[in-house]
């Protein structure tokens, strides 16, 4: 199989070596000609065999509207567009819509595994039609991580399903790294007490209820950085966090956890140098690479 492959940046390029790694060819696109294959969109699908297939994975928004937009015009009848960026999930239609003024199919699929992914493999909730997710399952198998297909993919529903189920996966992360940095602080604060901070963390990562992959992250980060002195108490957020919150208004489902977590990140941006922000920054540094504000 050959696919496009349109941003090559911190995902992007990951999931391109390991498409390449386990057998998918790939001709990427991205605007930084130092690690584009080809000097255009235009030429990219150019070099595909047809039927082709275009993952595009750029910042969502503009962007990737942008993107989209030109694939529609330059691709042919029967190609497949799958869009796995961080899209909302009410975009998908309008872009499903457009592809298929031209008779173009397209997909959604959520990513999850940053910039761990190449090693570990990619979380993949996808969206779209039974033939289309068959059509496209060699790249979805190379993708996501080794072991039963039920675990790490999921053909969630029609279009858009899979970015709302990654929006719903995002809120639920905010709640959990907002728990874990809160009672990093408190047992921080206890020093007379808690002899063995690190260690305790360590601890936890096996036989606990707590145990999971942020925990472990959450303990590379204190080993690195046991202070977080390194780092402001200053976090951003992607949208996912805000986008969960609001349908969750929409539909009348109380989320009391995830709604406290995205409001601590407006916080943080006010000043607040709070070691539980902090580790919060921390946590998602180690594991998508977010640019992180370092302390002077």
């Amino acid at each position: 199989m050959h696919i496009g492959l349109v941003g090559l940046g911190r995902m992007g390029s990951n999931m391109r070596a390991r498409l390449e790694k386990y057998g998918i060819e790939v001709t990427g696109y991205d605007t930084n000609p130092k690690v584009s294959d080809v000097a255009s969109q235009k030429e990219l699908v150019a070099k595909l065999p047809t039927p082709r297939i275009v993952w595009v994975m750029v910042p969502a928004g503009a962007i990737t509207d942008s993107v989209i937009s030109e694939l529609v015009e330059l691709l042919e009848p029967g190609d497949l567009i799958i869009d796995g960026g961080n899209s909302k999930f009410t975009d998908d239609a309008k872009h499903a819509d457009l592809a298929a003024t031209k008779s173009i199919e397209f997909m959604d699929a959520g990513v999850s595994g940053g910039i761990w992914g190449l090693k570990n493999g990619y979380g993949l909730m996808v969206g779209g039609t039974d033939k289309q997710v068959e059509r496209a399952m060699p790249i979805f198998d190379a993708l996501r991580p080794e072991g039963p297909r039920v675990e790490g993919f999921v053909h969630v529903g029609p279009v858009g399903a899979g970015h709302y189920a990654k929006m719903v996966h995002n809120g639920i992360e905010y709640g959990i790294m907002q728990a874990f940095a809160e009672g990093y602080e408190l047992l921080n604060k206890r020093e007379d007490l808690i002899k063995h901070l690190v260690p305790t963390f360590k601890a936890w990562q096996r036989g606990t209820v707590v145990r999971s992959w942020l925990l472990e992250l959450l303990v590379r980060a204190l080993e690195q950085d046991p202070e977080f002195e390194q780092i402001e108490g200053y976090v951003d957020d992607s949208g996912e966090g805000r986008w969960t919150i609001e349908e969750a208004i929409q539909n009348a489902v109380p989320m009391p956890v995830i709604s406290a977590s995205i409001f601590a990140r407006f916080v943080s941006r006010q000043g607040d140098e709070s070691p539980a922000m902090k580790a919060v920054a921390a946590l998602r540094h180690q594991f998508g690479g977010h640019a992180v504000k370092k302390s002077e």
